[in-house]
């Protein structure tokens, strides 16, 4: 994305942004308030405290850590926690763990919130009076009905619905609006809910008051979303249309409030009276408008969780180019840019869901899951964004109070909300933990294999090459013969490939390509550079590619070809008589290299763990050669030991043979 498009403001961007970065904190009215009253005796002091925390976290936490001042932080116009990592990494190599928590995390939360963003909306048919009561059981069956056709249709790519979320988005907030604004008329006392002092009195003076906080947090879970779809809608985009948002959730909460104070003063919010359907969301609607109100909030909340879904696509795109998650299959679902669909994380996603629907039953459960992840997510952020600060020479005084401020501010809401922790925060923690780990084993068995990787310099290789080529007693394995290299330097190659070339069963070719790919910083770049050690006979290839470009290397690699021939710089013509006099092309082979752990190692105790968990991930993922989208029927996959050179401390002493032995 060009930085004019990045920045300018346009009708259709701001239609964009409505449709897809809001729908998390966009339908947080849902249930924020429920969470927070919950058997709580409603009192102005509580009502007016808990919207004044609420109007506050979503201007400090929203509006001035997201909207003013991450957003600055964009990696070509794109966002996220990957790439925020991407523009400081190179500052502190331990920067990687703030990265892989705030990733976790963000995924965790992509099975918490479709769940409970659906629960929430479908809760309200309990209020329609004509019904009757409604099990517990019909809404999870309604809600699970309702995530099976929504992930049954990410694999068709959201391009022509997706014209549809911002006006149905846009109503939402209107409707937001609209109804707030019905209800605080009748008490304007409401107002004064924008004084901090009645938040602040109600953290300190009243009982408990601290542990508030956990339910608050809800109200900004969508924050982070906000960043990470940056490169979808521009900065300018998303400035502008967050002041129409944060307006209509605001007028809706204090619309909310003023109806708790005239209708439920002095009462308390028991957990029987929510099972009923009790939803003070909904109770400010007019009776006439609560199905019409239900069906937009439904819309919104399906809305919302297809951005998260397809928001976690892009998330484990990026890790896997940052060798941070394991190979899996991506497919294009439309020709939009950015747009991918991931079959596994698709199922993986649904069956956190369907678990999360099924393990909490009700939406009030799943707030006790619900923001124990995603605070880590903001303090990861948090500490990226201070380096990037570093980076950008701003005074330390300011990075000192930027940190001070929000370490303290997100170190209140993780700690407001380990109060969840047994009442099934547990489960969040349990899932972002396992995500972790899997970043971290990729992460740590990248770093292991690097350290083990063995480089020579090819120089005192090429005539042996040269003369390999030439030699015909020598069966030819290919024409051309293409070995994907990790080497940095086009003046070394990989040890292994030296040793898959003479000292296994000698591979003859007529031309041997080097092919290395580097992942960049910018999300986009496509480059490729070009070396000859031998004029058409030994050739490296060095892609550049973003870290949101998906390495089909068998397309860059024929593309290049073509560029190559029609420079005249390379013959691609088959060397074999019969047919090189009609001009065939000669046939390709890639030599794709896969690892195992083999003995003789001096790997610790957890490496080896971390190994071997390696290789597990590596049989249930995608391979190698799919891995970087080669045409398996001109791949030849060869298994190689990761200690190419074992050392060992066996030490065996020759004897002389007995007497008598012959």
């Amino acid at each position: 994305m060009g930085t004019k498009h990045h920045k300018s403001v346009t009708a259709a961007g701001l239609l964009i942004a409505l449709g897809i970065i809001y729908g998390d904190i966009g339908t947080s009215p849902l249930y924020v308030l429920n969470a927070i009253l919950k058997d709580k005796t409603v009192t102005e002091t509580v009502v007016l405290g808990s919207l004044s925390l609420v109007i506050w976290t979503l201007t400090l936490q929203t509006t001035i850590k997201y909207v003013v001042l991450t957003l600055k932080a964009d990696n070509r116009g794109e966002g996220g926690i990957f790439s925020l990592y991407t523009l400081v990494r190179r500052r502190r190599k331990w920067l990687v763990f703030p990265a892989m928590i705030g990733g976790a995390s963000l995924l965790a939360d992509g099975m918490i919130t479709p769940p409970m963003s659906v629960t929430s909306a479908i809760e309200g048919l309990r209020g329609i009076r004509n019904i009757g009561e409604i099990a517990d059981g019909t809404i999870v069956l309604i809600v699970l009905t309702i995530l099976t056709i929504l992930f049954l249709l990410q694999q068709f790519g959201t391009h022509s619905i997706g014209r549809l979320f911002g006006p149905v988005m846009t109503v939402w907030f209107l409707m937001l609006g609209m109804m707030g604004l019905l209800n605080l008329m009748h008490y304007p006392v409401i107002f004064k809910a924008f004084n901090p002092y009645y938040g602040l009195h109600l953290l300190f003076t009243y009982p408990r008051g601290f542990w508030i906080l956990g339910g608050v947090f809800l109200c900004t879970t969508g924050a982070e979303a906000l960043y990470s779809d940056l490169g979808h809608c521009g900065r300018g985009n998303i400035r502008v249309s967050w002041v129409m948002v944060k307006t209509c959730l605001i007028l809706n909460y204090l619309g909310q409030g003023a109806w708790l104070l005239v209708n439920m003063n002095h009462q308390t919010v028991t957990d029987e009276l929510i099972k009923t359907g009790f939803n003070p969301f909904y109770a400010i609607m007019p009776d006439w408008f609560l199905l019409i109100g239900i069906i937009i909030a439904t819309s919104a909340a399906i809305i919302a969780s297809q951005a998260l879904v397809s928001g976690s696509f892009t998330l484990i795109g990026e890790a896997m180019r940052l060798g941070l998650w394991p190979r899996m299959k991506v497919n294009y679902p439309t020709t939009q840019k950015g747009q991918l669909f991931l079959p596994g994380i698709n199922v993986l996603l649904y069956l956190g869901c369907c678990g999360i629907v099924l393990y909490f039953r009700k939406s009030t459960n799943m707030e006790a899951a619900y923001g124990l992840a995603i605070t880590l997510c903001m303090l990861a952020t948090t500490v990226l964004f201070a380096n990037y600060l570093v980076l950008k020479r701003v005074k330390p005084a300011v990075i000192y109070l930027f940190l001070a401020v929000y370490l303290a501010i997100e170190g209140s809401f993780l700690f407001a909300n380990l109060v969840k922790f047994a009442h099934g925060g547990y489960v969040a923690l349990v899932v972002a933990g396992g995500l972790f780990w899997v970043m971290y084993v990729c992460y740590k068995a990248r770093r292991i294999k690097n350290r083990l990787a063995e480089f020579v310099k090819l120089e005192p290789y090429v005539p042996m090459l040269r003369e390999l080529s030439n030699d015909t007693a020598v069966p030819k394995t290919s024409t051309h013969l293409v070995f994907l290299t990790a080497s940095d330097s086009p003046g070394e190659i990989d040890n292994k490939i030296i040793y898959s070339i003479f000292r296994r069963q000698p591979k003859r070719a007529d031309i041997y390509w080097f092919v290395h790919v580097q992942t960049l910083d910018d999300p986009y770049t496509t480059e490729y550079e070009v070396t000859h050690y031998l004029p058409n006979e030994i050739i490296r290839i060095d892609f550049k590619l973003g870290f949101r470009v998906q390495p089909r290397i068998d397309l860059f690699f024929r593309t290049a070809l073509q560029d190559l021939v029609a420079r005249r710089e390379v013959n691609i013509t088959s060397r074999y008589e019969s047919l090189e006099k009609r001009h065939v092309t000669g046939d390709f082979t890639f030599v794709v290299m896969e690892a195992y752990l083999n003995q003789g190692h001096q790997l610790s105790i957890f490496e080896r763990w971390i190994m071997e968990f390696y290789f597990w991930l590596k049989e249930y993922t995608l391979s190698e050669e799919k891995g970087f989208g080669l045409d398996a029927s001109s791949v030849q996959v060869e298994l190689y030991p990761l200690f190419l050179n074992p050392t060992s401390n066996i030490q065996l002493r020759r004897t002389a043979p007995r007497h008598g032995r012959h």
